[in-house]
């Protein structure tokens, strides 16, 4: 990765990660245990890699946990401080709600719910050399119709913001990170709410200043819903998306400290066990993240799941694509498929929930 110099990083973490719950109801969704880490680990991670080292948290959601966590940075070779939003200001009012708390002339702003391996070094470079007042990381992706579309002339330049669309004129999308010049964040309207693709970047492109298009196909996932994180987890896990703070080699699978597995368990597909978690004999977990203390029992099958903490999952029980909140309990038995959450400590008698007659 190129290194920056002269640059700030803001990190947008006030969500309530509704779509995420019920694992967003203990703890807001960049602190979920994310390959052995908070998630934000490995935003940061990225950050100091790439040599900035002054980061701005714009927080509002359990905005204590966050710097109950990190602190001021020192122990990761950060200066972090934390701004919080007494009311919600959508992305563009958050953004100006930390412009007090910026030292650069520039800032790389963060989504704080998007797993990347872009090069942040070229894309502050990009923006350098184009001169831009704001230039966004635009991702190429497969099926741009479920994203707004952002096209770019020759030169690189902005020319439209477009919604979603059934038939977009290019597959570049808005990836959730921008550069900012600090005197065009303080342009931005204060102590209101302000979306940054409705009006901030057009009324960008409508008084003619230059907004630039940095375009890259590198990793890029938003983690936003169940199946997203727990893929984006094992994606760390088993090294395909960047990381420094992964704690312990990449592979196939991730057991933390005090965790047990059976010698004839099966944990594959870049799953997580979290502290002090158990699998049992025989029990096969693909692909899933088990936070600290879930048990799953003998001859259990867990894959593509997330496991609260102290969540248990009884003998011979299916999980298939299936969120447990914390000590939530599936009894012996159960058959739990595609979509289905269990609400912290909700318990599920044996047998009590099945897809299937046979399985």
């Amino acid at each position: 990765m190129t290194s920056v110099s002269g640059a700030d990083a803001v990190i947008l973490v006030g969500g309530k990660g509704t779509r995420l719950r019920p694992l967003t109801l203990s703890a807001p969704k960049p602190m979920l245990p994310t390959a052995g880490v908070p998630f934000l680990s490995h935003m940061l991670s990225r950050i100091r890699a790439a040599g900035i080292t002054h980061v701005v948290l714009g927080t509002s959601y359990r905005a204590e946990v966050f710097e109950r966590y990190f602190g001021d940075g020192s122990a990761l070779g950060l200066d972090i401080e934390y701004v919080v939003e007494s009311e919600p200001l959508d992305t563009g009012g958050a953004i100006r709600n930390v412009a007090d708390h910026l030292r650069a002339d520039d800032a790389v702003i963060f989504n704080g719910d998007i797993l990347s391996g872009a090069d942040l070094g070229a894309l502050v470079a990009a923006h350098r050399t184009s001169r831009a007042d704001v230039t966004l990381h635009l991702q190429r992706v497969d099926d741009p119709s479920r994203f707004g579309s952002v096209p770019t002339a020759d030169d690189g330049r902005v020319t439209a913001f477009l919604e979603k669309t059934p038939n977009p004129p290019t597959d570049q999308i808005n990836a959730g990170c921008y550069v900012f010049r600090r005197s065009v964040i303080e342009e931005i309207p204060a102590g209101r709410r302000v979306s940054v693709e409705r009006e901030t970047f057009p009324g960008l492109l409508e008084r003619g200043r230059h907004v630039h298009g940095f375009v890259d196909d590198s990793y890029w996932l938003d983690v936003g819903t169940p199946e997203a994180f727990v893929r984006g987890s094992a994606d760390l896990v088993t090294g395909i998306a960047p990381s420094a703070a992964l704690p312990g080699p990449a592979g196939q699978r991730l057991v933390l400290d005090g965790a047990s597995v059976a010698g004839d368990a099966e944990v594959t597909g870049g799953s997580t066990v979290g502290a002090g978690a158990r699998v049992a004999s025989g029990a096969r977990v693909r692909g899933s993240v088990l936070f600290d203390g879930a048990e799953v029992a003998e001859g259990a099958v867990v894959e593509r799941s997330v496991l609260g903490a102290g969540a248990r999952v009884g003998k011979d029980a299916v999980l298939r694509g299936v969120v447990l909140g914390d000590r939530a309990v599936v009894g012996a038995g159960c058959e739990l498929l595609d979509g289905a959450r269990v609400w912290p400590e909700i318990e599920l008698p044996d047998s009590a929930i099945r897809f299937s007659s046979d399985a």
